[in-house]
């Protein structure tokens, strides 16, 4: 749910917003952006509730996406009122719901047959059950040979979580791609070069999101670089990070160089914040 409010929220009394329900969630945004962006049968196994699971089955297929959904008969889907200000930046108010209960019964190896790349949420890392679901894909993926990436996702639920255990969790992941703040917390280096090139310590590829600063890649053993962002005229900024992922692993699953895939990514990035919602059009 996409309140855009122009004036400041005022408490007590009311606001004066433009409102609009839309398809969401991390990993469904970036499957959506991977397709838009050419990637071949792109999957997303979720877990949404009984009561709009058809209508985000819907919502995949119509983006290019093959649904993969769980139906959870005891908890709603997952919502997030997302308050965007003057300044198109945004602010979450998230029930996460069915989300958190996505299970390893949810999961089969069989799941991977035919893929490429594996990516994970860092939502799912949050919590159980949806962590040992998480680190279940990732063994499975990993001893088939199949790439991996995870998106943090949350500073604030990754500092109420622990960045150690979410360190130890994701090892074994061959791209992380943190946002600034997230970087930031895994690390404790403001800098957003120093950060990537720390994670990049754990992490084979980092690819550290800016927002309108652009990205940073870093590898083991190499130099961070800046990759410059894309201008934009921003809307609303909700699942900026996702288009980012999308297009970025898009391109690499095309063979692009990391440096290249990011700019692709910031360029993803650029058209998501000139419409609403965190899905493209």
């Amino acid at each position: 749910m996409v309140a855009r409010h122009r004036a400041p929220l005022r408490k007590g009394t009311d606001t004066a917003a433009a409102i609009r329900l839309v398809p969401g969630g991390a990993g469904a945004n970036v499957a959506s952006w991977a397709a838009y962006w050419g990637c071949a049968d792109v999957r997303l196994l979720g877990r949404v509730g009984a009561e709009s699971a058809d209508w985000h089955a819907k919502a995949l297929r119509d983006a290019g996406v093959r649904p993969l959904l769980a139906v959870d008969d005891e908890a709603p889907t997952g919502t997030v009122i997302c308050l965007v200000d003057a300044a198109a930046e945004r602010t979450f108010l998230t029930d996460s719901g069915a989300v958190l209960r996505l299970d390893p019964a949810d999961w089969s190896p069989g799941l991977l047959d035919g893929v490429a790349h594996l990516h994970l949420s860092g939502y799912l890392f949050f919590a159980e059950p949806g962590r040992t679901t998480a680190t279940t894909a990732l063994a499975a993926a990993r001893a088939r040979g199949v790439s991996v990436s995870v998106d943090p996702a949350s500073a604030g639920f990754l500092a109420e979580t622990g960045v150690d255990r979410f360190l130890a969790a994701t090892a074994g992941v061959d791209v992380l791609l943190p946002s600034h703040d997230e970087a930031e917390l895994l690390t404790g280096l403001p800098d957003p070069l120093d950060a990537a090139a720390k994670l990049s310590h754990q992490f084979p590829l980092v690819v550290a999101k800016q927002g309108a600063e652009g990205a940073v890649v870093s590898s083991a053993g190499s130099t961070p670089v800046r990759i410059p962002p894309v201008p934009a005229t921003a809307s609303d900024t909700t699942g900026a990070g996702d288009a980012f992922t999308g297009a970025f692993l898009c391109a690499r699953l095309n063979r692009a160089p990391a440096t290249e895939a990011a700019a692709e990514g910031c360029r993803a990035g650029a058209l998501a914040v000139e419409r609403v919602g965190g899905r493209p059009e």
